[in-house]
C-alpha cells in the first residue's frame, strides 16, 4: 500500500491519469529534465526507449539552481516557485504554481505531502488527491556548525512517516544532515542538525531504503555513509572514484554518479554497513561532467554538462536488470542547453 501511495504522490506534482485511460493504451517511460535557463526555464520530455524529444514547454518561471538533486519533481529557482504538471497520456500540462517560503532547491513526496527544501527553509504542503494544497508546516534549515548560507541545500528525502532528511553541503566544515520531524506528515518543530562523520566532508546526494536507512554520499572526501535513526552507522571509501555526488535507488542497489571520474558506481546498504558492489558499474561517455540521476521502469538516466565554448548538456540512458547491471541505451542525447539540471524517470502508470 505504501508503494502505491508514493507512486501516486510522485505523479501528483505533475502526473495524473487521463480520465478513461485503459490498460491497453500503452504509455511510454518518460525522462523529464529542464533547461534550467535563468530567464526562460523549460522542461524537456524524452521517450526513454526511442530517445525522441516528445515535448518542450515553459515552466512559467526561471531556473538557475545548481549543486542540488531532485529539482525535477520540478522547480523554478529564481522565480521562487514550484511548477506543478499533470500527465495526460505521454504529455505534460502545467496545472499549478506553488510558492514556498524560500527559493526551492529540492522536492520529495510521501505521507500525503510534498516537501520542498529551499535555500533557508523546509516546507510541507498537504496533498489533496491530485492537487497540491496548503502549506501546513515550515522550519528553518540549520548547520551543525556555523551559519547557513545560500547555496548550501543539496537534497531533501522522506525517511519514513516520522521524519524527512535534508543534506547541507559546506566546506571546510564537515556539513550537515538535518533531521526534521513530522506530525501527521506536516513539518513539526526545529530541525536536528547531525554533523558529517569525522574525517569526511559534504553530505550531498542520498537514497532511502524502505526501512528508512539512507545511503548518503560524502562527496568532497570521497566517502559514502549509512545513515539510520538520526546517526551515521557506517562510512566507507567510495570505490576510489572522483566526485561521488548524486544517487538513485534500484531495488537493493544504490547507483552513485561520480562527477570527477565520469562513472557510475553500485553500492549496497545493509542494516549496519555499506558495501561497494562495483566501483565502476558503467561509464558516462558523453564527454561532460555527470550530475543528477534517476531511475524507474527499467531505465536509469544521467545528465552531464560540458564546459567552455559551445557548452551543452547531455542525457545518457541505461537499461537496468535485477542484478543491478547497466547497459548503455543508444547514444547520449544533446539537450542543447548548457545548464540543464534536475530530472525524473517516469514509468507508465500501473493499475495494481
Amino acid at each position: 500500500m505504501k508503494k502505491r501511495l508514493l507512486i501516486l504522490f510522485t505523479f501528483a506534482l505533475w502526473i495524473t491519469s487521463t480520465p478513461g485511460l485503459k490498460a491497453h493504451d500503452r504509455q511510454k517511460t518518460l525522462i523529464v529534465t529542464m533547461t534550467n535557463d535563468a530567464n526562460a526555464n523549460a522542461i524537456v520530455v524524452v521517450d526513454a526507449d526511442t530517445h525522441d524529444v516528445l515535448q518542450t514547454l515553459s515552466t512559467n518561471g526561471k531556473g538557475g539552481a545548481s549543486g542540488n538533486a531532485r529539482g525535477v519533481k520540478e522547480y523554478n529557482y529564481l522565480s521562487g516557485t514550484v511548477a506543478v504538471f499533470k500527465r495526460d497520456g505521454d504529455r505534460l500540462n502545467l496545472d499549478q504554481v506553488v510558492t514556498p517560503t524560500s527559493k526551492p532547491v529540492s522536492i520529495d513526496f510521501g505521507n500525503d505531502h510534498m516537501y520542498v527544501a529551499g535555500d533557508t527553509n523546509l516546507d510541507s504542503f498537504a496533498l489533496n488527491g491530485n492537487h497540491v494544497g496548503h502549506l501546513d508546516g515550515t522550519t528553518p534549515l540549520v548547520l551543525a556548525s556555523g551559519a547557513l548560507a545560500s547555496g548550501g541545500t543539496a537534497q531533501v528525502g522522506v525517511a519514513d512517516e516520522h521524519s524527512v532528511l535534508v543534506t547541507i553541503k559546506t566546506d571546510p566544515i564537515p556539513g550537515t544532515v538535518d533531521v526534521i520531524h513530522l506530525n501527521d506528515g506536516a513539518v513539526s518543530g526545529a530541525a536536528v542538525a547531525v554533523t558529517a562523520p569525522s574525517g569526511t566532508l559534504t553530505p550531498f546526494g542520498f537514497s532511502v531504503y524502505p526501512d528508512g536507512s539512507a545511503v548518503i554520499t560524502l562527496a568532497h572526501s570521497g566517502h559514502d555513509g549509512l545513515f539510520r535513526n538520526g546517526a551515521f552507522t557506517d562510512v566507507v571509501v567510495s570505490g576510489g572514484q572522483g566526485g561521488n555526488c548524486w544517487t538513485t535507488l534500484v531495488g537493493k542497489y544504490v547507483f552513485i554518479v561520480n562527477t570527477g571520474s565520469r562513472t557510475i558506481s553500485r553500492v549496497v546498504g545493509t542494516g549496519s554497513n555499506i558495501f561497494v558492489d562495483a566501483a565502476v558499474a558503467a561509464n558516462v561517455v558523453a564527454g561532460g561532467s555527470p550530475t543528477d540521476t534517476d531511475a524507474d521502469g527499467g531505465y536509469l538516466a544521467v545528465i552531464d554538462h560540458t564546459s567552455g565554448s559551445g557548452a551543452t548538456s547531455h542525457l545518457s540512458v541505461f537499461t537496468t536488470n535485477s542484478f543491478g547491471e547497466l547497459s548503455a541505451s543508444g547514444s547520449p542525447i544533446d539537450l542543447h542547453a548548457p545548464g540543464a539540471n534536475g530530472m525524473s524517470v517516469m514509468a507508465p502508470e500501473r493499475e495494481d
